[in-house]
This record gives C-alpha cells, sequence and structure tokens, in this order.
C-alpha cells in the first residue's frame, strides 16, 4: 500500500514544520537495480546553483505513475525537479514492500545523495537502510518514523477534504452521501470526518455511508464498493482510491462524484465535482536546495493548504457557480486560519462529545483518529 496500515503515533512523529497509486504489481519491475535504470547525473542548471553539486535523486515508486492518482503525482514534481536541475533522477517503479523494497533502497543508497520512497509500507525498509548510510538523506511519505537522515512527509488533505464536503452537501438532493474509503487507517478515517463535517456545515441533515475496498488501486473491487453505495441510494459520492473506477461507475448513474490524489476531470467530466491533489515539488525543490546549502535537517513535515502542498482540483464544469464560489469563499477563509476543521463541538458518531464548543484537536489527535464524527454510517474495523 502507498500511505499506512497502522494507527500513527504522533508521539513519535511531529515536529511540524508546517503550520490517501498506480498499479500494484506484485513484483519489482526490472529497473530495480539502479544500474540498470535512468542514471542519476550531477549536472548542475545554469543558475545560481551552478558552482553546487545536485544531489543524485532516486525515486522509488509502488506502483507505475500512470496518467493521475498518487504516484503520478509525485511524478508530476520529479519532472519538473529534471527541467530545473538538469540531472535525470533514477525512477525505481512496482515495487513492493517487505525485503524486496530494503534490496532497492540498499543498491540506490550505494549511487545517490537523496532517495525518496512514496509508500507508506516503505518505512521500516527505508529506516533500515538509512541507518546505515549515514550520508545520504532519505524522504519517506506519510510515516512516521525518522532518523538523522530520514524525514518524513505528508499533506492536510482534511482541509480540502472538508471543502469538497462544503460542494457536496449543497449538491445533494436527498441528503445521502457515500463514501468508499481505502483501508480503516487515520489518514483515510480523518478525510473522510473532514469530508462529513464540511457538509454538514451547509446541510446539518447531511449523513455520509462509509463501505472499505481495502485497497489502494483496483479498479475492479473500487467500482464494486461504489455501485454498492449507489445502489443504496447515495447522490453524492466521494473515493479514497487512486483508479478512476468510482468516479465513473456514478457518472453512470448521473451521480456526481468525487476523486482523490490528482485532477480526475476527465473521467467523468459532465458529474465531477472535485478532489485533493497534491503539489510534491516545492516540499522536494526545498530539501535539494538544502542539500546543496549544507543546510539539510531531519524533519517530519505536514505541508497544508496554506502552503500549497495541498490544494483542489479545479471544479467540475457542471458545478452550479454558487456552488463554486462558496468553495472559493471557504478556501479563502481557511487560507486566512478562519476555518478549524476540528473545531468547535464535536461528537462521534454515536453521540459521544468528543470536545466542547471552543476546542479544537491536536495534530496528535487527527494522526490518531480512530473514530467516525456523527452523521458518518458505517464502522472501522479493529
Amino acid at each position: 500500500m502507498r500511505k499506512g496500515f497502522v494507527f500513527i503515533v504522533l508521539a513519535l512523529l511531529l515536529v511540524v514544520t508546517a503550520c490517501s497509486n498506480g498499479n500494484n504489481n506484485s513484483n519489482a519491475s526490472e529497473s530495480a537495480s539502479p544500474s540498470s535504470s535512468a542514471p542519476a547525473s550531477s549536472v548542475a542548471a545554469p543558475s545560481a546553483d551552478a558552482e553546487k553539486k545536485v544531489p543524485r535523486v532516486a525515486f522509488v515508486y509502488i506502483g507505475e505513475p500512470g496518467d493521475g492518482g498518487w504516484t503520478y503525482q509525485h511524478d508530476l514534481a520529479r519532472i519538473e525537479l529534471e527541467k530545473k536541475y538538469g540531472f535525470k533522477a533514477t525512477v525505481v517503479e512496482n515495487v513492493p514492500e517487505g525485503a524486496d523494497a530494503e534490496r532497492v533502497f540498499t543498491e540506490l543508497a550505494q549511487s545517490n545523495d537523496l532517495i525518496i520512497g512514496t509508500s507508506f509500507g516503505y518505512m521500516d525498509s527505508m529506516a533500515s537502510v538509512a541507518s546505515k548510510f549515514p550520508k545520504v538523506k532519505f524522504l519517506h511519505a506519510s510515516g512516521y518514523k525518522t532518523g538523522e537522515n530520514l524525514s518524513t512527509y505528508a499533506g492536510r488533505a482534511y482541509q480540502t477534504a472538508y471543502l469538497v464536503g462544503v460542494a457536496a452537501g449543497k449538491m445533494t438532493k436527498n441528503n445521502h452521501l457515500g463514501y468508499v474509503g481505502a483501508y480503516p487507517i487515520p489518514e483515510v478515517i480523518y478525510t473522510i470526518n473532514a469530508f462529513t463535517l464540511g457538509a454538514q456545515s451547509v446541510n446539518p441533515d447531511i449523513d455520509v455511508s462509509v463501505v472499505w475496498s481495502n485497497t489502494w488501486y483496483d479498479p475492479t473491487i473500487e467500482r464494486q464498493a461504489a455501485v454498492s453505495l449507489l445502489d443504496q441510494g447515495v447522490d453524492v459520492l466521494a473515493n479514497y482510491q487512486d483508479s478512476p473506477a468510482g468516479i465513473q461507475a456514478a457518472a453512470e448513474r448521473k451521480v456526481y462524484s468525487i476523486g482523490n490524489d490528482s485532477d480526475m476531470n476527465k473521467y467523468a467530466p459532465d458529474y465531477y465535482i472535485s478532489n485533493t491533489v497534491y503539489n510534491w515539488f516545492s516540499y522536494y525543490d526545498r530539501n535539494i536546495q538544502e542539500i546543496m546549502d549544507g543546510t539539510w535537517k531531519s524533519e517530519s513535515y505536514w505541508g497544508s493548504l496554506q502552503e500549497g502542498l495541498v490544494d483542489l482540483a479545479p471544479l467540475g464544469k457542471n458545478v452550479p457557480q454558487d456552488v463554486k464560489d462558496l468553495v472559493e469563499q471557504k478556501k479563502k477563509e481557511m487560507a486566512d486560519g478562519k476555518i478549524d476543521v476540528f473545531g468547535g463541538q464535536l461528537f462521534d458518531q454515536n453521540g459521544k462529545e468528543i470536545h466542547a464548543d471552543g476546542q479544537s484537536l491536536s495534530d496528535e489527535d487527527i494522526l490518531n483518529m480512530n473514530w467516525f464524527v456523527k452523521g458518518v454510517k458505517g464502522s472501522i474495523p479493529s
């Protein structure tokens, strides 16, 4: 999987400085050896950085970039880095988690200065290899283990989930929304909760039915999960998945839907609302600059809407203008710090008060979230 299978313990994670991929193939691609993939080089860009050594960079992907989704967004950033710095990064695709991943990271560490692993499941492998190669810098997406040369990074997607929830809450006709979740982990849970709270902020009668696909990328299973919710009568469908199968199934029923990770407008243009997109370039660029300047330090980074690390895909062409205007207004308010997604009186789905009005959840609370807010229908498997 690309992001996480365990509840994150923020006490181990956050010294936060800010403030859910392609096909899951079972075997690593033939490019798993850095010698057989595109060679990294140290060709400096024709700029003020020309006299500084550009690090050799490698990316490790759980699947293939394809034309949308989690890995695709990371690969867009990789392409921009190559343009800016004039190097050719080593790219290793289809690397499964476990022993194979550790082998790949070990090989890459022998010929690269910066290694970027974009699946949560690489965490233990990266921590192990980083301890053996102290001169190599490692960036791990959405994990919580850090070291002197190992950083973690993620995006506050709950902010944008709230905003698309606002759109969904305005566009529903029957107040019944659906959500296909990937895995029952905090990252997905807090995104579902934020979506629900956003919808309820404009329509308090909203409920959200949740089903789990237990996959990041499996179009067949994701479509089945989506259809199960559509059969229940939901009239807006959100998806925490990398394939467009869910939004395509919704479009066939003339139901508006929300995708994930990258702009998925093209897959269901007549019935698309929006979704979170990740902009990884600035984060990667900063790390490269710090390596070149000799100022790089390990960190746990959780990028925000305010910083531009997370954003919304353009709202669909058939989203009413008044809804677009409202979402833009709420986006500005959030960027200005006027909206606290998990602030104010908050109840879980059983009616238990989580905190009173005037209070809010800490980052630790959010990253350990294992409960649904009031209005969510569905359970969280243990």
